[in-house]
């Protein structure tokens, strides 16, 4: 059986000591090392080169988002536990992206870290429940806000136009034979497909896009 090396992260020697003497209760799992901060889990991580950081999030000097990401920018193999006591949609998405394989709350079950450990280790992820459901929400958002814009109708690009080229409302109703307040009905439905909130906004978001050429 493959022995899991794991380094504890914690700022807290009571949490620190606890882990440690639940995980060496585990044939397969054996603890290199501790860390009571950032830095010194950076330093420590280069000498010891666990295969698991069990890394908490606020701690003193520098704190554990930043230390997943200087550690693994000299060793991309070490994989990372997040284990804390905060499970706000902050915490949550900064210790996700700086590279955690698992995020668990302090208060979770010791069967579950055990679980996290080997499924980590075997290139898995694992993430509670409650996390969970705040990391697909926040996936569901991101994927609203990605969706492409409403396409503009062709009387808008129209309007569009004429905007872009300085005209105002009355010319742009003349130009196209509509009223000038059709004219600010398309202003209006341009500006929402388009995010924005002026005509200055529109004609450069516009033109960023690629949406019209001047």
């Amino acid at each position: 059986m493959e022995t899991i090396k794991v380094m504890i992260t914690d700022d807290h020697p009571v949490v620190r000591e606890g882990l440690s003497a639940m995980l060496k209760k585990e044939s397969d799992i054996q603890v290199v090392g501790e860390a009571e901060n950032g830095t010194v889990a950076i330093n420590k991580a280069r000498e010891l080169q666990p295969d698991i950081i069990l890394m908490d999030l606020r701690m003193p000097e520098v704190d554990g988002v930043e230390a997943m990401h200087q550690i693994r920018s000299e060793n991309p193999d070490i994989k990372f536990i997040v284990l804390t006591t905060y499970d706000n949609d902050e915490y949550i998405f900064k210790g996700i992206e700086a590279g955690a394989r698992a995020y668990l709350l302090k208060d979770a079950p010791r069967e579950e870290l055990f679980k996290a450990v080997r499924a980590v280790y075997r290139g898995e992820s694992l993430i509670e429940p409650t996390v969970a459901s705040k990391v697909l929400d926040r996936f569901a958002e991101l994927s609203r806000q990605s969706q492409a814009p409403e396409e503009l109708s062709e009387r808008e690009l129209e309007v569009l136009n004429l905007m872009a080229k300085g005209a105002a409302n009355k010319e742009i109703a003349a130009s196209l034979y509509i009223s000038e307040s059709t004219v600010k009905t398309h202003i209006q439905s341009i500006f929402q497909k388009l995010g924005v909130s002026d005509r200055t906004e529109a004609v450069t978001a516009a033109l960023q896009k690629g949406i019209i050429h001047l």
